[in-house]
């Protein structure tokens, strides 16, 4: 069959590398894609938001299958078009993709179903907002509601930091209209871990648990980015969690979005907290997380196209999830100065000489051809990906191929896993020792509802 994939990060790579290792396929597109896709698929010169030219492009080629990498398309209704137009598509509807368009949505969703969560309130007035912050003190956080590409998210640990981020997003708008209401929530500790669901609306099916790595220095310093590493399965996630997560959160949700007649159809992503007392649930996305499926997916032994149209056809119950009994770890390259001001056109070697090992995949994310040679174009360039029989030696795979790469200012965090190292007994980073394996072999195949 012929298969279009949306997007051009590393999470869309990732996607096409599995879908092409699929017996079902026969051609496989990326609109837009980037330089690493083009090895793999056949480039689609149109935005991700373009949805009359791509659907044009699906009606000339006769595409039997379209996959939505990013969240915007989702959360501007490209599901429900094509759907129309008698186009199989993976991905919820517009409705469904509400519980990442909108912070506020999503929060009261989850008060609505008493699902664990920090306390919060909503608000469209500045004032409003910072006489709330001022009664309630600091640490506190502040998101604006809609998409701001990972970075509309501020932790304000000083109360000059909480009310500057409420001017900037509803006074000076700099995130646009995304920023015209916003969500003050309490500030919760703990260690946080991303669980990812796929649904048919009836069927729920866990992924493999993993961590990703938000801030841009290391021991988590720095303002959030879109992601500078993660690694599965996280020691943070164990099997009586796992289970607690899917009753409370992920069913009743499921449940939820039946019964209001919008079946939730797709990927279902929670933010976790693990705090001193229990999980609570940060945020949900209605997509794969980038850079965590860069890290589930080379554990994932089904065939993946396959359980994409599974779900689509609504009979994931007859898939049971496997995966491998490896660890994986993924180190993001970016460019110097990301997530604020950076350069791009910069020359990239040394691939080549990191995927020598065959345990190695690196994935591109912000990358093009300039005169047949290889240069950066974007904030996150590269996702160095390696998998280990244990957590250990994944890492020390990742961190020798990132080694083997070069460009200009290139930039990347030398902790990826410090949480993991330190549940897991390592006294030095990158460790030397390789202990042996904690948290692998866990089986993900519970939740029909």
């Amino acid at each position: 069959m012929k298969v279009l994939v949306i997007g051009s990060g590393g999470r869309e790579h990732a996607m096409c590398w599995k879908i092409s290792q699929s017996p079902k396929l026969t051609k496989l597109y990326a609109a837009p894609g980037n330089a690493g896709i083009a090895e793999i698929a056949e480039l689609v010169d149109i935005p991700a938001k373009d949805q009359e030219g791509l659907l044009k492009f699906c009606k000339t080629k006769a595409i039997d299958f379209i996959v939505v990498g990013p969240e915007a398309p989702l959360t501007e209704g490209i599901v429900d078009r094509f759907r129309d137009e008698g186009i199989k598509i993976f991905g919820p509807t517009k409705f469904a993709a509400q519980l990442e368009g909108s912070k506020a949505f999503s929060k009261e969703m989850m008060k609505k179903l008493s699902i664990p969560t920090g306390e919060f309130e909503v608000f469209t007035s500045p004032e409003k907002a910072m006489d709330y912050v001022a009664k309630k003190g600091i640490p506190i956080v502040v998101k604006v509601d809609g998409l701001a590409g990972g970075k509309g998210v501020v932790v304000a640990a000083s109360m000059p930091k909480a009310m500057e981020a409420i001017h900037l997003d509803m006074v000076k708008k700099v995130f646009g209209k995304a920023g015209e209401k916003i969500v003050v929530e309490e500030c919760l500790e703990g260690e946080e871990a991303s669980v990812i669901a796929i649904t048919d609306g009836s069927t729920v099916r866990l992924l493999a648990s993993s961590q990703d790595h938000k801030r841009i220095f290391d021991g988590d310093k720095g303002p959030n980015t879109g992601g500078m590493g993660a690694y599965s399965p996280t020691p943070a996630v164990n099997e009586q969690v796992e289970k607690e997560i899917l009753d409370r959160v992920f069913i009743p949700i499921v449940k939820e979005f039946k019964a209001l007649g919008h079946p939730f159809k797709g990927f279902l992503y929670a933010g976790i907290m693990m705090t001193k007392n229990g999980f609570r649930v940060l945020e949900f996305n209605v997509r794969l997380g980038d850079p965590e499926t860069q890290v589930i997916l080379p554990r994932l032994e089904n065939d993946f196209l396959e359980l994409l149209l599974a779900t689509t056809q609504e009979r994931l119950n007859e898939i049971q999830l496997k995966w491998k009994d490896e660890d994986c770890v993924c180190v993001v390259i970016a460019s110097g100065g990301y997530p604020d001001t950076f350069e791009s056109d910069k020359k990239i070697s040394g691939i080549a000489n990191a995927k020598e090992n065959p345990d190695i995949q690196v994935f591109h994310a912000g990358t093009k051809l300039i005169n047949g040679e290889l240069c950066t174009a974007g904030g996150r360039v590269l996702n160095v990906v390696g998998t280990g029989r244990t957590f250990f030696e994944a890492l020390s795979k990742t961190y020798h191929a990132v080694d083997q790469i070069f460009f200009e200012k290139m930039h990347y965090r030398k902790d990826i896993g410090h949480r993991a190292a330190s549940a897991r007994g390592g006294s030095t980073f990158p460790p030397e020792a390789d202990p042996p394996p904690a948290g692998a072999g866990m089986t993900y195949n519970k939740g029909i509802l």
